[in-house]
């Protein structure tokens, strides 16, 4: 069995090669699996029909269930986070620091080693307690010096539990977890998602150790709105760009181009339609071809997707058909055109040969 190179098969499957078939010209299912091509076992053909759409039905994505299943405890405060503890009518232990001072000044920070400082209370570990926790302990210490004491502790500063966010966001600073849980859609919506350079279907969560892949388009497609996935501590968010989801428009289009998008959902129809659509003067409806998998045929068969469209009707079945990333849609020419070009090149030639007989013609006169 001979193998065909990556490249060696794109340029025989667009007649480059002239192997198989020359650009323009329709070929069947049928006449294809007898070609060479088809034979080595690396390429196959399937044509692009209302039977083949029917049983190519797209899975609709789905959050993991253990995603899902998270549920945030009460905030457990933690290392680096700044407290503010109040006695009440004790201003003096309140705001040591002033009553005309910001919050921040009388705020107290937990110790790397977990630890925090208070008037008549000395040290306590609060890292691990809850506010409620931390609270009760507080007000126990001081008892012993403050008749019935109304004590409160608020979190001014959230230092120690964070979600990280990664690649096509506008901003991607740490969003911290608070005592308020966070929300995916939350840090998402607080990041801001660089509209033009990121690939909504490729998100990734990352969860101790774990990939959570997530085709955001999918999940809020059709005016529906995803199910609040709740985060923890040490997520982290990656939105990757979008310029290497590239499909390659070529032949006989508009305008031949390279498209990068965003969404999962990019069709044949709105690929052609991006790049100007079929060249009314050279392409032929028979011939629109999407070669995919070339560059992974030692893996598996590359194939080529046939949609005859020579009736608008057709680019129905294409708006069905979506392309992805790495696809070649690649559009022949029409007999006509072949022709012209294979005149085109002649005519340059013929006018050398002219030129040297009319030249010789002159040197011997």
């Amino acid at each position: 069995m001979i193998k065909i190179s990556g490249v060696a098969a794109v340029a025989a499957i667009v007649g480059l090669g002239g192997c198989a078939f020359a650009p323009g010209q329709y070929i069947s299912p049928a006449q294809f699996a007898r070609s060479d091509l088809a034979k080595d076992g690396h390429i196959q053909m399937v044509a692009i029909t209302p039977d083949y759409l029917s049983a190519q039905q797209r899975v609709e994505t789905s959050i993991p269930i253990e995603l899902m299943a998270y549920q945030p405890e009460a905030y457990r405060i933690g290392r680096g986070d700044t407290l503010y503890i109040t006695i009440w009518d004790h201003p003096e232990l309140t705001s040591p620091a002033g009553t005309q001072q910001q919050t921040a000044a009388n705020g107290r920070l937990v110790r790397p080693d977990g630890t925090l400082f208070y008037p008549y209370v000395g040290m306590i570990r609060a890292e691990g307690l809850t506010i409620e926790e931390l609270r009760s302990q507080i007000t126990s210490r001081i008892s012993h010096y403050v008749q019935s004491p109304q004590v409160d502790v608020s979190i001014i500063d959230y230092g120690s539990q964070r979600v990280t966010l990664q690649g096509a966001f506008v901003k991607t600073e740490r969003q911290p977890i608070t005592a308020t849980p966070l929300t995916l859609a939350q840090a998402i919506g607080a990041a801001t998602v660089d509209p033009i350079r990121a690939d909504l279907a490729g998100f990734v969560l990352t969860r101790e150790g774990r990939q959570y892949h997530l085709d955001l388009d999918e999940l809020n497609r059709g005016g529906s709105v995803a199910k609040d996935i709740y985060l923890k501590a040490g997520d982290h968010l990656y939105m990757p760009y979008n310029d290497r989801k590239e499909v390659y428009v070529v032949g006989e289009v508009v305008r031949p181009q390279a498209m990068t998008f965003k969404t999962t959902d990019l069709t044949l129809t709105q690929a052609l339609g991006r790049a100007g659509g079929l060249n009314p003067l050279t392409a032929k409806g028979d011939s629109v071809y999407v070669i995919r998998g070339v560059e992974t045929q030692d893996k598996q068969p590359a194939t080529i997707f046939h949609l005859s469209a020579k009736s608008p009707a057709a680019f129905a079945l294409g708006s069905r058909f979506h392309v992805r990333a790495g696809d070649v849609v690649f559009v022949g020419p029409a007999g006509v055109t072949r022709w012209n070009r294979f005149v085109n090149q002649l005519l340059p030639l013929s006018n050398i040969v002219n030129n040297a007989a009319n030249t010789q013609d002159l040197l011997e006169r």
